[in-house]
């Protein structure tokens, strides 16, 4: 056996100081004699914009760009630089450049800490756009907040971050532009009650998302006067489990009109299949969320026998963009990308937007400038103004403005929420999507 040396906590003090010291003293000497090659003064990585130097603002992404929400987030990153590209085209925050680290969270809460540390650690940013993943922020947000770096979501749905900021666990650091499933839900139960359905089965993945928008689907429905097959027995499938047939037996059982099916893409397709071999998803429609809102997702559930896809006629919900920049937006995304807007986009654009113009206003490129700033350019009394050029003009001349962006009016309250309408969707036969409605939280 190995014999342990217990060394005094004062002399591990000591050693651990100077050790800390020397490391800063040749980080200095590293960036001002020899910075690495291709970096200029706004990128390199002892850029002084998290302690409020000189240096020119830096923000991240943290957004999955792999993982169960890829299909999804791919676009994200694309998203927030196109942001930052166009502020500095029209000269930038602050009079200097702003520079964008991106992190893969991986969909991952562990690989989500792990790379918001190093964000705030090592890359001292000021802010941050992400994450996605409800369960990814609810990792990264006590970092952020720790570290005074504002995190701006624009896809994080969960209630659970507005119960948090009431009571003052963010201290302000935390925002998103995509509405709380306190909304979404009561938006999917209104869309139950349209549609005729009276007895709805769920079944969610087992984290902060899908549990937090479970919960607030379940009262809408029973206020609305719908009923629970598995109100008793919610039914949260864990999406590390090996096979899914017997969750997706007890959201189907009990002949529901509808199950509310709250998923990822890949775990979620596996349980649909279940239970489309199991003779379960005749007759029932299932209702599905934003997480899903993806050809990728109704291309890994399948087809059936009949060559139809096996979800055809399911209808979801997704936080729709209608903000007065979107045609603009949608316009330059697709010159610059040649693709389509796809979900979140827009959020994400018009978080990275909304950092840039609270740094400018607040005259600093830190978090503490940030946090002091981002709710008055976003609803102020100022000007109302979509253009993020011309909003970035109007607010170096000291004038105040009210942000409308390309997801909505993104009017963020104290609790860093906002309100946003919901456009319906369905999935056809041959498994594309379809927008075909718009509605509204029945809160």
């Amino acid at each position: 056996m190995q014999r342990r040396v217990r060394v005094p906590v004062a002399i591990t003090l000591v050693v651990t100081s100077l050790m800390a010291n020397l490391l800063t003293a040749c980080s200095g000497n590293q960036t001002a004699e020899n910075p690495s090659p291709g970096s200029s003064p706004a990128a390199t990585g002892s850029s002084p914009a998290a302690a409020g130097g000189d240096g020119g603002l830096k923000l991240g992404a943290l957004l999955p760009i792999t993982g169960d929400l890829a299909a999804i987030g791919q676009n994200m990153p694309e998203a927030a630089q196109l942001a930052v590209d166009t502020i500095n085209a029209c000269g930038g925050v602050n009079g200097k450049p702003v520079t964008l680290v991106k992190e893969d969270d991986q969909t991952d809460p562990a690989a989500g800490a792990a790379a918001m540390s190093k964000l705030a650690e090592s890359d001292k940013v000021a802010g941050v756009v992400g994450s996605f993943a409800s369960s990814v922020s609810g990792a990264a947000v006590d970092i952020a907040a720790r570290n005074k770096i504002m995190l701006v979501s624009p896809g994080s749905t969960s209630p659970v971050f507005t119960d948090r900021a009431k009571k003052g666990d963010f201290q302000g650091y935390w925002a998103r532009t995509a509405p709380p499933d306190t909304y979404q839900a009561a938006a999917l139960a209104a869309l139950a009650k349209k549609k005729g359905f009276e007895n709805v089965g769920t079944v969610v993945i087992n984290n902060d998302y899908g549990v937090g928008f479970e919960q607030a689907f379940v009262n809408a429905l029973t206020k609305a006067g719908g009923k629970l097959t598995n109100k008793d027995k919610p039914v949260r499938y864990d999406p590390k489990a090996p096979t899914l047939d017997s969750e997706a037996a007890a959201a189907f059982a009990n002949k529901p009109d509808a199950v509310a099916a709250v998923l990822y893409t890949e775990t979620g397709s596996l349980l649909l299949q279940a239970a489309y071999k199991q003779g379960l998803t005749k007759g029932v429609t299932v209702l599905l969320t934003d997480g899903v809102y993806s050809e990728d997702f109704t291309k890994q559930v399948g087809k059936g026998t009949d060559g139809k896809s096996i979800i055809a006629g399911a209808l979801g919900t997704v936080p729709g963009a209608d903000g007065k920049a979107l045609e603009a937006f949608t316009k330059l995304w697709k010159e610059k990308t040649g693709k389509e807007v796809t979900a979140f986009v827009p959020h994400t654009w018009d978080a990275a937007i909304l950092m840039m113009l609270a740094a400018e206003a607040a005259k600093a490129n830190t978090g503490e400038a940030i946090q002091s700033k981002i709710r008055e350019v976003a609803g102020g009394p100022g000007t109302e103004v979509s253009d993020a050029c011309q909003a970035m003009e109007l607010v170096r001349k000291g004038e105040d403005i009210n942000y409308q962006g390309a997801s909505g009016n993104v009017d963020i309250d104290e609790n860093g929420d906002v309100v946003g309408s919901y456009d319906v969707w369905t999935v056809n036969d041959d498994g594309t999507l379809k927008v075909i409605d718009k509605v509204s939280p029945a809160l």
